[in-house]
């Protein structure tokens, strides 16, 4: 007999709501929680790429004295919908140059990977579609699969811009991603594990100095490994900006000398999905920052102020949804988008406000300063915990 209607036969004298929230608790229906959430991130995160769009849009206007997107729907904010509607209408033209396969290709690799690495982020205590032990290094894995969107994007396309887009992309991918994945590797070494949840936990267990732990409000501040990690945030932020092809270091686009570059051959939805991919991983990057330096969705304590009213709940009302715990999920999930919503914010203060790095100066960066710092750092970081531990 299907475990469903069993669970549901079983509990006809409760209702059939209760059979429905049997089956979702059950440990071997994991996999259908998992399917309810990977439908959720998949309808959310292009809701809130277009979001960010018309910020971007809005804020590129702000800080240029300007108006911006202000005629489709209320401060045009429904203006992103008129562009996604503009793109499935546009005629898909496929050049007869390109290498076909690969030029279909390019454009789901610059959204899947994102996507995927999402699914790795705990945005709350309980809420996260794959919470696995090794957590960062498949975020890794997944997320270096997105320079092969650009690079084969610029030379599927046979044409001298987009591969000479695709070429700066690879450069400056590799160039940055040592540097990134070295001052993550800090973290990890403090921490003493590789599992994000538990990075997170690391950041709220108050500061302890000479082996006294200290549970104030400051030392709860200073417990973010922002604090605890400066100079390996400041690394990972800025390898992070390259890592995303973000002004200044969007050499790979560079209009005023590309044409656009890797994606000057590309149109419709297309073109669309590396828009989508572009703003996907600006929302990848910055959820690492936070899990790893922010204190993912906590916030000084105020993530716990509804644990009693969870555990009462639970304890009182057992075999019933616990509703307080998914009030609870509602808050973590909530701090974390709040961290989310100012580092993306950042991210577009930055792109109108400074000039685009010289190519020789981007690679100087990523190679003379970047990349010694971090291994500066990272050698810093294990010889400290080795004398402390």
């Amino acid at each position: 007999m299907n475990p469903l209607l069993a669970q549901l036969t079983a509990a006809e004298t409760d209702g059939w709501w209760a059979g429905f929230q049997a089956f979702f608790v059950a440990p071997e229906n994991a996999w259908a929680v998992s399917l309810l959430l990977v439908l959720i991130v998949g309808k959310t995160i292009p809701g809130m790429v277009s979001l960010l769009v018309w910020v971007e849009r809005r804020g590129a206007a702000l800080l240029q004295d300007r108006l911006g997107p202000n005629r489709v729907g209320p401060f045009g904010i429904l203006q992103s919908i008129a562009d996604l509607v503009k793109f499935i209408f546009k005629e898909d033209v496929l050049p007869g140059h390109v290498n076909k396969p690969i030029f279909l290709l390019a454009p789901a690799l610059a959204v899947i990977p994102p996507l995927v690495v999402l699914s790795f982020i705990p945005w709350g205590a309980n809420v996260a579609i794959a919470d696995v032990d090794t957590g960062i290094l498949a975020c890794f894995a997944f997320s270096s699969l997105h320079v092969y969107s650009v690079s084969l994007g610029g030379w599927a396309s046979n044409s001298k811009y987009p591969l000479l887009g695709g070429v700066r992309a690879a450069a400056q991918m590799i160039s940055y991603e040592i540097a990134l994945g070295l001052s993550a590797l800090s973290v990890f070494v403090i921490a003493g594990t590789l599992r994000l949840h538990d990075v997170v936990m690391f950041q709220t267990d108050g500061l302890t100095i000479a082996g006294t732990t200290y549970d104030a409000l400051w030392a709860r501040i200073l417990d973010w490994n922002l604090f605890k990690q400066p100079l390996g945030a400041i690394i990972f932020l800025i390898a992070g900006f390259a890592e995303t092809n973000r002004h200044p270091f969007d050499m790979p686009e560079a209009e005023s000398e590309l044409a656009a570059g890797y994606h000057t051959e590309f149109s419709s939805m297309k073109f669309a999905l590396f828009f989508l991919g572009e703003y996907a991983a600006m929302i990848v990057m910055s959820s690492l920052f936070i899990v790893m330096y922010l204190g993912g969705w906590t916030f000084f304590g105020v993530e716990n102020l509804l644990t009693d009213w969870v555990a009462e709940y639970g304890a009182a009302n057992p075999g019933w949804i616990n509703w307080p715990l998914i009030v609870e999920a509602h808050l973590h999930v909530g701090i974390f988008l709040g961290k989310l919503a100012f580092l993306l914010w950042f991210f577009i203060w930055v792109r109108w406000s400074l000039p685009r790095f010289r190519y020789d100066q981007l690679m100087s960066i990523g190679w003379k300063r970047l990349l010694p710092a971090s291994l500066l750092w990272f050698a810093l970081t294990a010889v400290g915990v080795a004398l402390v531990r």
